[in-house]
């Protein structure tokens, strides 16, 4: 989703989101949020263990169906911070980081078999989710690492919206139903926690409003826009169900939630239809998902706390889904280690509403599907590429064909949100000073103040502009 998607943010917007507008209206928004990536693998692995992801052996892309596990069992995990501190701890969604499979002597997967190195092994006490995209197979359910269901079909839709890859599908497992599974869930393990006296958390990561795009029944055509706007409005629905089971279960006053996007709005939404009926997923920013532009990775974050978060606040400034680690040890009284949330900051001041002089942290990188880096400090942004670096114009393949466009793009995001004034020629001593702090954050393994610490995987990087001759 985009910031464009939610009323809230532009109220303008044609897609009816009045829970999303609630939960901002009752807590803080945050208008200048980015994911740590512009595609969904790369940004859930920041958001739970507070480093980017391209210091992993994800380099550029996402994972798929039978890819290895990402997050290391030793690494340290929002959710394992939070069990060490006495929290039961909780994963029901779309997982897409990976987990180890067994495998017949043929090398298939054989679904009759645990599997391992899962969301237990990672600091989750529950878990129960599908593998990667709602697009991408196997389509099987995962409890506790054993599958629920064994694969009795083959299942592919050639919907338009609605398409999904064929592979195996799991006796239990209706695409359709896959959200609002989740949601019924969620809720009722909020229902359930509840009643006990130990703290939880819930991670719970959605396949949507990603492809495919299925809205159900009493959602079709309520946006009035495509099936991309009516499955926002589903979603919106679902969240203000959630909220409000928290409300009823007694626990809403001292209850963080966090709604927050992966990345931004995909050009498999059509975008392009609802420009036409005057809505922008993007707001006024530039691009779209897998995009280094804006529109990539600028999204939607509302925190709602009543107990500590003034209702109808707003802050402009920037933060990262990678904050989440930094700020739960805040919230808990626990210390990092420096091998810890490398690139976490924790944003506990920002939501208590203390008065920031300057920038909150000292600078943000951004990244592309194609591995391509951009560095925003203050008001400005430089992007190591030329184009967007991802699905929208100018791609990398059109850019090859341009053969003139400058190698690198600096915007003044404060005078051009839109990035449409590439300055690097005008400001040649900001180029600098941007690309030797993105590269001192590169080589030294955190961005964050602390002890230097090592980058893991081999160093098939996309791009070699950090490193020297000896390297």
């Amino acid at each position: 989703m985009g910031l464009g998607d939610i009323q809230a943010y532009f109220p303008e917007g044609k897609i009816k989101t009045p829970h999303l507008d609630q939960l901002a209206a009752k807590g803080m928004r945050f208008t200048d949020a980015h994911t740590s990536s512009a595609v969904c693998t790369p940004t859930r692995y920041g958001i739970l263990t507070g480093r980017y992801n391209w210091r992993t052996t994800l380099k550029d892309g996402v994972l798929w169906g039978d890819s290895k596990a990402l997050i290391d069992k030793d690494r340290t995990t929002v959710a394992s911070l939070l069990q060490r501190n006495g929290y039961h701890t909780a994963f029901i969604g779309k997982w897409h980081l990976g987990w180890d499979w067994s495998h017949d002597e043929d090398g298939e997967i054989d679904f009759s078999k645990p599997v391992t190195h899962n969301p237990n092994d990672v600091g989750f006490d529950y878990a129960y989710g599908h593998v990667a995209s709602l697009d991408i197979p196997p389509y099987v359910y995962v409890e506790n690492g054993q599958v629920t269901a064994l694969p009795d079909k083959h299942t592919e839709s050639k919907d338009t919206y609605g398409w999904w890859r064929d592979g195996y599908t799991g006796a239990d497992f209706v695409h359709e139903d896959v959200t609002p599974n989740f949601f019924r869930r969620g809720i009722s393990y909020i229902q359930e926690q509840a009643k006990t006296e130990k703290p939880f958390f819930l991670y719970l990561p959605l396949p949507s409003p990603h492809t495919p795009i299925l809205p159900t029944g009493d959602w079709q055509g309520k946006s009035e826009l495509n099936p991309y706007g009516d499955f926002v409005m589903m979603v919106d629905h679902y969240v203000g169900e959630l909220v409000k089971a928290v409300a009823e279960a007694g626990i809403e006053e001292n209850t963080l939630i966090v709604f927050v996007t992966d990345n931004g709005c995909s050009p498999a939404s059509k975008p392009e239809e609802m420009v036409a009926k005057g809505h922008y997923p993007s707001g006024p920013y530039r691009g779209y998902k897998a995009d280094i532009y804006e529109g990539g990775h600028r999204v939607p974050f509302i925190v709602k706390w009543p107990a500590m978060v003034a209702a109808g606040a707003v802050s402009d400034q920037t933060i990262c889904t990678t904050d989440f680690m930094a700020t739960c040890a805040a919230i808990v009284g626990d210390k990092l280690a420096a091998s810890e949330g490398e690139d976490s900051y924790n944003i506990m001041p920002l939501l208590q509403g203390e008065a920031i002089a300057g920038d909150f942290r000292e600078a943000t990188i951004h990244h592309s599907v194609n591995g391509s880096f951009a560095i925003r400090q203050g008001k400005w942004k430089l992007i190591m590429a030329a184009g967007s670096a991802g699905w929208s114009y100018p791609t990398p393949k059109e850019v090859e064909e341009m053969k003139d466009l400058p190698a690198v793009q600096l915007y003044d995001m404060d005078e051009d949100p839109a990035e449409t004034r590439n300055l690097q020629g005008d400001h040649p001593e900001k180029v600098q000073e941007l690309r030797d702090l993105l590269t001192k954050y590169i080589k030294e393994g955190r961005s964050t103040p602390g002890e230097a610490q090592q980058n893991d995987g081999p160093k098939h990087w996309k791009q070699l502009w950090w490193m020297s001759d000896a390297e």
